[in-house]
């Protein structure tokens, strides 16, 4: 194609999830409906953490800055696409893009690292449960948090620049409800090559990386609880692990399922539906994944609701 005939774009229309303006209406109400219980939910778990001493631990650290990054990371993408189904123009500008793309993938890289951590947190609390205080203390969990933030702004970086080297033809529309790097890069005039083989060599590293490593220290739990000699330890121990593990199975499946793929076989339909999954539902779903099957959240949810309710009629 000519170069003469590209034309720097100043910004993008996002199509959003379906096109149908009879359906404008209920998928807003919808997405509402499932951000509010986000923002709630998440918000729920970091105040109960805060609040109550008895989970002042390095499970529920980890666990508060999952919530923080839940709510970030869909607050990147949800709060637009609620505003582009009423809006008329639907218009996003060509740094706000940029600024969207940087910050999704910052924040979707920090819950696949502190993922990663949690699963260390398991392995340590079950296979050398003696020197747990010991070698999980306050300063290493801050350290490993501080680590996981650096790591994830270094690679929104990497990806976001490399972003902003393509170009653009009069062709603005993206046919997603937000600027997500395959739908970007099946608009652009220039190659993708670059792009493709980083999201491929460096994103693999990243995400499968962290992957194996919480199967190996998941390989080695298991190996833990199979020499309990009683069923009921080994359901026990087991169990402080189911939350950590659905988690980890919704979101590496549709993350891997949308990009760990070649660029030419992205179907943007389908890319749509399985990102509203790691975008939206799954950090809906972890309060309540994490508060359902885990007693101490529980346990402790009630004591402070009681002490609320005392204070409050006394």
């Amino acid at each position: 194609m000519d170069r003469t005939n590209w034309t720097s774009v100043s910004h993008f229309v996002l199509l959003g999830i379906s096109t149908r303006p009879e359906e404008q209406i209920p998928l807003f109400l919808l997405f509402l409906l499932m951000y509010a219980i986000n923002i709630s939910g998440n918000f729920a778990i970091i105040t109960l953490i805060i609040s109550v001493p008895h989970l002042h631990t390095p499970m529920y650290i980890f666990l508060s800055n999952l919530a923080l990054a839940d709510i970030c990371f869909t607050s990147t993408t949800v709060p637009k696409m609620l505003q582009n189904i009423l809006s008329t123009t639907k218009a996003i500008s060509y740094l706000g893009c940029l600024a969207q793309t940087y910050f999704f993938i910052c924040f979707a890289a920090m819950e696949n690292f502190l993922l990663a951590v949690m699963a260390y947190d398991r392995y340590i609390a079950i296979c050398h449960p003696f020197q747990y205080p010991m070698i999980l203390t306050k300063m290493l969990c801050a350290q490993m948090v501080a680590v996981c933030h650096v790591l994830s702004h270094l690679h929104a970086l990497l990806h976001t620049l490399l972003m902003g080297r393509l170009v653009f033809c009069d062709d603005n529309r993206i046919p997603h409800f937000f600027c997500d790097l395959y739908p970007l890069m099946k608009i652009s005039c220039s190659s993708t090559h670059l792009n493709t083989l980083m999201i491929h060599t460096e994103g693999v590293i990243v995400i499968n990386g962290a992957l194996a490593f919480i199967i190996v220290s998941y390989a080695c739990i298991i190996s833990a609880i199979l020499r309990i000699p009683s069923a009921n330890g080994k359901w026990r121990a087991f169990s402080t692990c189911g939350s950590h593990l659905t988690v980890v199975a919704i979101f590496y499946g549709t993350l891997t399922w949308v990009y760990f793929r070649p660029l030419s076989s992205y179907s943007v339909a389908t890319g749509r539906l399985v990102t509203v999954m790691y975008t939206v539902v799954t950090p809906m779903l972890n309060p309540f994944i994490y508060s359902l099957r885990n007693a101490d959240v529980k346990g402790a949810y009630k004591r402070w609701r009681s002490r609320r309710w005392v204070s409050f009629f006394s």
